[in-house]
């Protein structure tokens, strides 16, 4: 390894074709296996601003790109991976964040889309569940919809308050739960133990 990191103009250039025309679909990243290459100076904020050699990205195809690329690990880092290079960045929370909600139906025919600041969406259903964690020293709840393999997006406050307002009381497990519906699956948004 270098002292100085490569640009990420490098990684973008290792990356095959086909992967740079579509920024909106995801890299077959789970096929690819390349040995680590180091750290790069790059960054997502929690509130979903990818930041690059301390400067934000503000290309959102750009940012697309990078997001495509994206793998968590059992280590629990976040890597950008191409068929021939792995660098690790830094995640402060989750690396996505999602912005808005579209409901659609009600009840348990309701359907709740969820859109992030890089315009992915994702429908909340059996495969791509909400889940609520609960800071055990602020109280503060922290929701999240998974959106692809085991990568998450924060849910924005407004689009939480959205969730409360839709919110219904179920007995689950003996305990009277609030959540939501959607695709025909309950999700607790109360923070509680399922």
């Amino acid at each position: 390894m270098t002292d100085r990191l490569p640009p990420a103009q490098s990684l973008l250039n290792s990356l095959p074709e086909s992967t740079l025309g579509a920024a909106q679909e995801p890299a077959p990243v789970h096929l690819w296996n390349p040995e680590f290459s180091g750290d790069m100076d790059m960054h997502i904020a929690r509130d979903g601003t990818w930041y690059h050699e301390g400067g934000p990205i503000t290309r959102l195809a750009l940012a697309q790109l990078f997001s495509g690329i994206l793998r968590l690990e059992q280590d629990g880092c976040y890597y950008l991976v191409t068929p021939v290079e792995k660098w690790r960045i830094r995640v402060d929370d989750v690396p996505f964040v999602a912005t808005r909600l579209e409901v659609t139906g009600q009840g348990e025919q309701q359907q709740l889309r969820f859109f992030t600041s890089l315009e992915q969406q994702v429908l909340a259903d059996s495969d791509h569940p909400l889940a609520v964690s609960v800071d055990e020293h602020s109280g503060e709840p922290s929701p999240y919809i998974l959106l692809r393999s085991n990568l998450r997006a924060l849910i924005h406050r407004n689009v939480f308050y959205q969730l409360v307002e839709l919110a219904e009381e179920r007995h689950l497990d003996g305990q009277t739960r609030l959540g939501v519906w959607s695709a025909g699956e309950f999700f607790p948004i109360d923070g509680g133990s399922a």
